[in-house]
């Protein structure tokens, strides 16, 4: 590509995420002003005009970019091998055991050095 193409091309994409911001703004400024207007219908313009924010950002090189991650995330995450649920419910378990004997121990200290800052200051007996 020469100088003259790039430019074009990077001139595209900052018109394109202007367009995007422009939308946006549009929004929020319709939603303010007829505030009056039913939720539902506001809902619906929001969705319409968030469609057409995505449509355009998908033609951006930033959203091709984002696009071709989702699809690869996709296929990674086809190939993880997940747990059983014999396997999830004894981690679940061991999980849960760990996280008592942890609150013990911390009660445990909490209570000794309590005690002890009680016998140091003369608060207690």
């Amino acid at each position: 590509m020469n100088v003259e193409n790039i430019q074009q091309t990077q001139l595209k994409e900052r018109f394109k995420w202007a367009l995007i911001a422009i939308l946006f703004l549009t929004a929020v400024v319709l939603n303010l002003v007829f505030v009056k207007i039913s939720l539902a219908i506001r809902l619906i313009a929001w969705i319409l005009l968030l469609c057409l924010a995505t449509f355009i950002a998908y033609h951006t090189r930033a959203g091709q970019t984002a696009w071709h991650f989702m699809q690869t995330a996709q296929v990674e995450l086809k190939r993880v091998v997940w747990p059983t649920r014999k396997e999830t419910i004894q981690t679940t378990i061991a999980i849960v055991i760990m996280a008592c004997v942890v609150a013990l121990f911390l009660w445990g200290i909490d209570s000794v050095l309590l005690w002890a800052v009680s016998l140091l200051t003369g608060q207690k007996g």
